[in-house]
Parts: structure tokens; C-alpha cells; sequence
């Protein structure tokens, strides 16, 4: 079951998601690594702990990246892949990517959007990934690149609509049949000599799904929600457990809503969720971090939301989810974790 990408060698096929602000950060994306998977740090507006944050939050974000990457590495201890994740749609992106492209990550997954111009900053050496929602989109990177820069994705993501956060569908596509479009995908990338894996994600949290994903001709699995319920994950734990027994007991659940990113997002139906559907939640320190979001007019500033959730701001924080959570009943580390999904099979 292990996959080989560049030099890096993954023994087990599972691929931490990247979920911001703040909830993978080095330890968890090591403990992943350790165990032989690929840890994926999150890099939208990981410096929100530094002091001068919302005064130079550029350079914040660089240095808490510089030492998460170096806690992650320190955990991994030369195991797995530490990737890092970065939306398209952040403000300064190619800059960003000029800085992560001389760090020591080993490389650099991107969503929420087409991330076409990607090999233009990002060395040979590293790791270069697309997470796309259809064959389509994936064959409009894979020709782009290939034309201009003669580079083909390192490996891809897949990720279905039943995913937390962000989703690259119309909200009117969202019942699409995953597989049937996976098998598209799967035509497009196999049209090369040269294997590129393919991870699925979006509500592959299971034993029974991970071995349905690898039925289908996935080569592994990406899963967010499961491990933002582990030990390692930065959540407070209070949230976690909040979050976990309010679900359970049918108190809250997952929904779809309207980011002022501009595209859907599944996240937990807390009452701040509930609010926003109707009423306008002012920024207090917008650091203009989305290129597609309108300050003026965003029903809440999603960057303050976020940093609330992770702090275990259950009433005002917003709590991106997938479905996955109806399968978790309890908080376990990342090593029991893994365990169940795998159920066994030989690595």
C-alpha cells in the first residue's frame, strides 16, 4: 500500500487534509507524517497567535509557518510527507508561494481554485498538487502546465461534496455521483505514462469507505473531519467535545452555507451560522486576506469567525465539518485513529 511521490514515500494511503485557520498545524501534520501518511499543514492565517497578527499578518503567517514546518519535521522524524495547503483565492498567493518555496515543507497542495500559474514558484524539488472537483478542471491544469512549465501534478485530490469547508461544486450539484465522476477523472490522469496518485476525499472516514474509495480506482483517501476530532488536532478540546455531543444528541447539525469566500461550505449549524443566514456580523480587524470577499458587504469576516472556533468559541466561532462526523463518537489520537480505518490491512 505504500506510494511513492518525488522522493518521499508514504507507507500508509491516507492524506491529512489542510483545515484552517489554525486546526492543522505542525503536530498534527507530523504525527500524520509519523505514521506514514501525508501531514498537511494549513497556511491561510496560521500566524493568528502573533502579536503584531492584524497589524503585519504577512509576516506573522511566515514566521508561525517557518515554525510549524520545523515542529512537524521534528515529529515526523523523516517519515511520511509534510505538505502545506494554501487557497488560490488568498490575497498576496504568489508571494506566499515564493516564501513556502524556500522553506524545508516538502511541498504544496492548493484548492479553491485553479491554481494554473502553481510551477511558476514552486521548485521541481518540491511536491506540487491541484485539489479539483471534476475532470474538467483537471484537465485544464494538467494541459496548462504541461505547456507551459512541462510539469504534470505530483499527485492529485479529488475531493466529493460531501466534504467540510469549501466545496468546488454548485450548490445545485451537490448530489453529483462521486464515482461516476472520479471514473472521468481517472481517464483524464491515466492518459500518461507516468502513474500520478489520486486521492478521493469528502466522507472517506471509514473503513468501509476507504476500501470503497480504493475499489474505484482511487489510490488512497484525503479526511479532514476525522482527525480534526484526534488529540493532535489544534481544536480547543473543549470545542471538540462540544461540538462531538451536540451532534450526537441532535442538538446542531451539518449544513451547507454560503462563504464570503464566494463558494459553498459545509460546516456545523451553530447559532452563529443561524444568525449570519439573515443578519450582517461586522468585521472588527479585516486584514483583507480573500481576494474574492467584499468587506463592505460580507455577512461576517470569515477570518474572525474561524479564529474564534479554534479558540472553542462554540456560539460565535465557525465550525467547518463534513459529514464524516456522524461516524465519530469519541476523541482518539491520530495513531488509534488511523488504526480503524486501515482495520488491519497490510501496509
Amino acid at each position: 500500500m505504500s506510494i511513492k511521490i518525488k522522493d518521499k514515500l508514504m507507507s500508509i494511503p491516507i492524506v491529512q487534509g489542510g483545515m484552517g485557520i489554525g486546526i492543522s498545524m505542525g503536530e498534527l501534520a507530523g504525527t500524520v507524517a509519523a505514521e506514514g501518511g501525508m501531514g498537511t499543514i494549513s497556511f491561510v492565517n496560521c500566524g493568528y497567535m502573533e502579536s503584531d497578527f492584524f497589524k503585519n499578518p504577512m509576516e506573522a503567517n511566515k514566521r508561525s509557518f517557518l515554525r510549524e514546518v520545523k515542529k512537524a519535521k521534528e515529529i515526523a522524524n523523516g517519515k511520511g510527507i509534510i505538505m502545506v495547503n494554501i487557497m488560490h483565492v488568498v490575497n498576496n498567493f504568489e508571494n506566499y508561494l515564493k516564501f513556502i518555496n524556500e522553506t524545508e515543507v516538502d511541498g504544496v497542495v492548493v484548492g479553491a481554485g485553479l491554481p494554473l500559474e502553481l510551477p511558476e514558484f514552486i521548485d521541481n524539488k518540491k511536491i506540487i498538487a491541484p485539489i479539483i472537483s471534476s475532470a474538467r478542471a483537471l484537465n485544464i491544469i494538467i494541459k496548462k502546465w504541461l505547456k507551459k512549465y512541462n510539469r504534470k501534478p505530483d499527485f492529485i485530490v479529488f475531493e466529493g461534496p460531501e466534504a467540510g469547508g469549501h466545496l468546488g461544486f454548485k450548490v445545485e450539484d451537490l448530489n453529483t455521483d462521486i464515482f461516476k465522476e472520479l471514473s472521468e477523472i481517472l481517464k483524464v490522469k491515466n492518459q500518461f505514462e507516468e502513474h500520478i496518485p489520486l486521492f478521493i476525499g469528502g466522507g472517506f472516514g471509514t473503513k468501509e469507505h476507504f476500501e470503497k474509495a480504493l475499489e474505484e480506482g482511487a489510490d488512497g483517501v484525503q479526511i479532514g473531519t476525522g482527525f480534526l476530532f484526534t488529540e493532535e488536532s489544534s481544536l480547543d478540546r473543549r470545542a471538540k467535545e462540544n461540538l462531538l455531543n451536540s451532534h450526537n444528541q441532535n442538538k446542531v447539525g451539518v449544513e451547507v452555507i454560503k462563504s464570503p469566500v464566494g463558494l459553498p461550505a459545509r460546516a456545523i449549524g451553530t447559532e452563529f451560522v443561524e444568525y449570519t443566514v439573515k443578519n450582517r456580523f461586522p468585521s472588527k480587524h479585516c486584514v483583507n486576506c480573500i481576494s474574492t470577499c467584499e468587506p463592505a458587504s460580507t455577512p461576517y469576516c470569515i477570518n474572525e469567525a474561524l479564529i474564534r472556533a479554534v479558540k472553542g468559541d462554540f456560539k460565535e466561532g465557525l465550525f467547518f465539518c463534513g459529514t464524516d462526523i456522524k461516524n465519530i463518537k469519541k476523541i482518539s489520537s491520530v495513531r488509534e485513529y488511523i488504526a480503524s480505518i486501515l482495520g488491519g490491512k497490510d501496509e
